[in-house]
């Protein structure tokens, strides 16, 4: 009798092992399943790009008579303005790449003195640059350094002195720029730049007397610009 009442005993206890295990195994997890994890994209500054730009440029030549760009007689400086477009390509943290730009240039007359006579000079003129940038990048922070070809056609002046025969002419005049600046990815496709150029033009002037003609006078001057650009996808 006392066995079979062990027996029992150990029968029941096995059943409500058993029933006890097959509820706990049917409740919910404690712990919810971990969410999906979706990367962001990564910002690259890889493809073509094109912007709009306005700043100030004034001359830091030393020519007396004709500097064709932010040189003349009331004025040293002045407004430009244009469009640029280029190309980037990033590996690591380091970008490189082409751009041009062309730019109008309000700098005021850009008349000639000599002497006490002052010679007006035409108000209009453009310089364009076409260069190669490299830089380094701090995700959407890039900062770069440029340098190329710049040319322009910045207007002549009507001087002309009856005893020289001092004139300069308007003409296209080629030289080089280097520079800098840093650029800031706003979005994906929208940046802004702040870039310094230095600038110089070979430019010439021309003097009747003595057979000078076509002489060598460079036309230095600076910009400071700021800009915005869309990139392409």
């Amino acid at each position: 009798m006392r066995t079979s009442a062990l027996g029992l005993l150990a029968a029941t206890a096995a059943l409500a092992i058993a029933a006890s295990t097959a509820h706990a195994a049917d409740l919910p997890g404690r712990y919810s399943p971990a969410p999906a994890y979706n990367a962001l994209p990564v910002f690259t500054w890889t493809g073509f790009y094109a912007g709009l730009n306005a700043g100030y440029g004034w001359n830091v030549g030393d020519s007396r008579y004709y500097d064709p760009a932010f040189r003349n007689g009331k004025r040293s400086g002045g407004f430009v303005g244009g469009a640029q477009a280029g190309y980037n390509y990033q590996f690591g943290m380091f970008v490189g790449g082409l751009e041009t730009d062309l730019q109008y240039a309000a700098v005021g007359n850009k008349g000639a003195s000599y002497g006490t006579t002052y010679y007006p000079g035409d108000s209009d003129g453009f310089f364009g640059t076409i260069r190669a940038r490299a830089g380094v990048a701090f995700d959407r922070a890039l900062v770069y350094g440029t340098g190329g070809f710049a040319y322009g056609d910045i207007g002549g002046n009507r001087g002309y002195d009856t005893l020289l025969g001092y004139h300069s002419g308007d003409e296209i005049n080629w030289g080089w720029t280097l520079g800098g600046g840093v650029e800031y990815a706003i979005t994906n496709n929208f940046t802004a730049k702040v870039e310094g150029l230095y600038v110089d033009l070979d430019t010439k002037d021309n003097y009747t007397l003595g057979g000078r003609v076509n002489v060598d006078r460079d036309a230095e001057f600076g910009v400071l610009r700021a800009g915005v650009n869309y990139k392409f996808n």
